[in-house]
């Protein structure tokens, strides 16, 4: 058996309002961005339709043509990041992170005590001798490191990168 639920036009949530077709790109896409930036994004929009030239294009916004291909990496590169999928569910909050992370080493801080009592209980009843233990050093006194060039540490930095990403196959041979 069926039951006919009559609608009514004028109920709640049922008007005109509520229902609005949605459109492409939507009626409101835009319309918190300025003048220039809604121009600049027409007009790249255009030039990747192939409406325009990159430099009808750079004309029309008044920029060089190198300048326009630099709006328009800036704005490839914010649809390829707003195109990136998104995590699901909550954010962690940096707050609560924290807060967990400083219980967490609290946490481990007593388990490594522990570990340490148990080893030296076990120690003496084995008995074996403590291991001697390091002198603290003096506050202020520190050892003075050898002095280097930043740019002959990222050069050597670099060629070890080189060296490992360049395969024994295809290393250069010296005559």
């Amino acid at each position: 058996m069926s039951v006919n639920i009559p609608t009514d036009k004028h109920a709640p949530g049922n008007d005109a309002r509520s229902r609005r077709p949605r459109t492409t790109g939507g009626a409101e896409l835009g319309k918190d961005s300025d003048r220039d930036s809604r121009r600049v994004a027409a007009a790249i929009l255009e030039v990747l339709g192939g409406a325009r030239t990159p430099t009808e294009a750079a004309a029309a916004l008044a920029v060089s043509v190198p300048r326009y291909y630099q709006l328009e990496s800036a704005a490839l590169k914010g649809l390829l990041a707003a195109c990136q999928p998104k995590s699901r569910g909550r954010a962690p909050l940096p707050d609560k992170e924290l807060t967990t992370l400083r219980r967490d080493n609290q946490r481990l801080q007593r388990e490594a005590s522990r570990h340490q009592a148990l080893a030296r209980a076990a120690q003496r009843t084995v008995g074996l001798a403590a291991p001697p233990s390091i002198p603290p050093t003096k506050p202020g006194k520190r050892k003075r490191r050898k002095r280097t060039a930043r740019a002959l540490s990222v050069a050597a930095r670099l060629q070890t990168q080189n060296d490992a990403s360049t395969p024994a196959a295809e290393a250069p041979m010296n005559p």
